[in-house]
């Protein structure tokens, strides 16, 4: 953090490569199908980096939650942004294109959430847990991505087996098998980074 705020540029693409997965996970959350029709989440958190890069002096933190909750303000500003220029204008406005009917190829996968509710602890418990919480979305992040995405409905987003099956468009069968390999590759990854 003190390297990156003095200028130190392979520090702060270091830092921020370690909210990436957290700050997709949102990006993921708050777009809807209408938006992400007209661009990637990957690039609200590519924009998000660039303005970060740009704005660190105004950074007045000096904790890694202080940096994320900054990073998220800036994501949030950039989708509010992006609401305003894609849905709520004439000219541009998603409300005039006219989709094709979904079929097996084109079908949507609905939206990744990542919602995790705020801590009323001690400050330190809410820096630890934030810390937990970005480290976990970096792992998940690094999973195959049907595997993220099954584990995200499921955990994150709460949505039972039946209703994952319809956002994916798989069988039972195949659901069941994304969250059990997802599952056993995040504890693995996970059991791996923190043994001796």
């Amino acid at each position: 953090m003190v390297a990156a705020k003095t200028g130190d540029s392979e520090a702060l693409g270091e830092l921020l490569r370690q909210f990436e997965g957290f700050l997709l996970m949102r990006a993921h959350r708050y777009m809807d199908d209408r938006l992400r029709r007209r661009f990637d989440p990957g690039d609200l958190v590519q924009r998000t980096f660039l303005e970060a890069q740009r704005d660190l002096k105004s950074f007045r933190g000096k904790t890694p939650s202080e940096f994320g909750g900054w990073l998220k303000q800036i994501l949030q500003h950039n989708l509010a942004t992006a609401v305003a220029e894609h849905i709520n204008t004439q000219k541009r406005s998603v409300h005039r294109e006219i989709l094709p009917r979904p079929t097996k190829e084109n079908d949507q996968i609905g939206p990744w959430l990542t919602s995790f509710p705020d801590c009323q602890s001690s400050p330190s418990s809410v820096a630890i847990r934030a810390e937990s919480v970005t480290e976990l979305m970096q792992r998940l992040n690094g999973l195959p991505e049907m595997q993220a995405e099954a584990i995200r409905l499921r955990y994150l987003e709460g949505l039972k087996l039946p209703e994952i099956v319809e956002r994916l468009g798989k069988s039972d069968t195949a659901v069941a098998g994304l969250l059990k390999r997802g599952l056993q590759n995040l504890r693995s990854v996970m059991r791996n980074d923190f043994s001796p």
